[in-house]
């Protein structure tokens, strides 16, 4: 993107100064990500998540608007638009119009790192997890706004909440991700994928015991801190009525969600880039790609970068409407008596690892990667059974 810019600005921009056309040329790329990428993105992902919900709990979820319900998401998108946009007397006007913009800009300045493929990446900045762990941290301060600005108690426990959520679980995710930090060496992105291969027992998932164990520490505290489901306290409707966005209408109030929708992609993308290989495809088939042109290569690691991510979010979306809410104190518990501590012991495994077996445990490695493929196709099995047993069910309902 800096190449680009410096290239209008010598050939058809130099009356500008250099920093208006960086500027321009990083609002042109935003405004891509955001219309072509993000938007789509998050919305047909909240269809998704309420189909998925509506098989789980034997419903049909949206099936009206569009084939299949696929257009529920733009006219819930227009309703939101024509709603009132209400501002409690006793608010503070400018903490609570700021807030949900806040939320929104700590989750979509997180795609400026993201590796989609070998090329296809905003910015590969040289501390691009750094970076990344920095802008997910505004998230906590809009939620925060929220819940003060809004002049209602049940905001305000909501957002004070969310403030010790995030700041606990930031630390379990943090030190698991310095178990990946320590095998690299590196903090940038594409260079953390380029440290491991195509192949799952090349992943760091099945490097060593202590980073499958930071795997799931990983994967679970970015859940929590994303206020998903079973961590979703800062928004529990049974306790706080709606929680920090009790107060808020109209479009303001779909910021809030819409954030949440598109910040499951960025979970599930930061975890397939520190554990699951990121857009590596196998050599021989890059190799094949190339010989057409980089354009094919890139195409085939942005489809392999995706379906690890989906399959991830189809997780996180299940375990949202299978697992049931913690109390707020079993929520603390699980961060500081357990994810901390073993977080800790996985950093410390992991050096030790490095000292004392430079060149892994080969049999080990594969041996984990056989268990893994065996859970994962189990997994998909019983899932396609629980489909089958439910659409035989409904064949011979009487109400049908």
């Amino acid at each position: 993107m800096e190449e680009l810019a410096i290239y209008l600005h010598e050939n058809y921009f130099y009356a500008l100064p250099q920093v208006a056309v960086k500027a321009g040329v990083a609002f042109v790329f935003a405004l891509i990500v955001l219309m072509v990428f993000v938007s789509p993105f998050a919305g047909i992902l909240s269809f998704l998540e309420r189909r998925i919900a509506a098989r789980i709990q034997d419903r049909v979820g949206p099936n009206r608007v569009g084939p299949q319900g696929l257009l529920q998401f733009l006219a819930d998108g227009i309703k939101s638009l024509l709603k009132e946009d209400l501002i409690p007397r006793d608010a503070d006007k400018v903490l609570f119009v700021m807030a949900p913009y806040l939320v929104f800009l700590g989750m979509f300045t997180s795609f400026v790192v993201l590796p989609f493929s070998s090329q296809l990446i905003v910015a590969d900045l040289n501390v691009g997890l750094l970076y990344l762990f920095a802008t997910s941290a505004i998230t906590a301060v809009g939620l925060v706004m929220a819940g003060w600005g809004s002049g209602s108690k049940w905001s305000m426990l909501g957002g004070m909440r969310s403030a010790a959520q995030v700041i606990s679980y930031e630390i379990p995710v943090g030190l698991s991700a310095l178990t990946v930090i320590l095998m690299s060496g590196t903090l940038s992105m594409q260079a953390l994928i380029g440290a491991q291969g195509a192949y799952p027992w090349e992943w760091y998932l099945f490097n060593n015991p202590f980073t499958l164990i930071a795997f799931f520490i990983l994967l679970t505290s970015l859940i929590a801190e994303g206020n998903r489901a079973p961590f979703d306290l800062p928004e529990a409707e049974s306790e706080l009525v709606s929680g920090y966005n009790t107060e808020y209408s109209g479009m303001r109030f779909l910021f809030f969600f819409f954030a949440e929708w598109a910040n499951l992609y960025v979970i599930a993308a930061v975890v397939t880039v520190l554990f699951l290989g990121g857009w590596q495809i196998p050599l021989g088939l890059a190799e094949w790609t190339s010989s057409y042109g980089s354009w094919l290569t890139n195409l085939l690691q942005l489809l392999i970068f995706q379906l690890k991510c989906m399959v991830l979010i189809f997780l996180i979306i299940q375990l949202r409407w299978t697992v049931p809410r913690v109390r707020i104190d079993q929520l603390m518990n699980i961060c500081w008596k357990y994810l901390v501590p073993i977080a800790f012991v996985c950093v410390l495994g992991v050096a030790g690892w490095m000292i004392l077996l430079p060149e892994g445990v080969p049999a080990l490695t594969y041996a984990m990667t056989a268990v893994g493929a065996i859970i994962v196709v189990y997994y998909f099995y019983r899932i396609y059974w629980h489909i089958k047993i439910s659409r035989a069910e409904l064949k011979l309902s009487p109400f049908v």
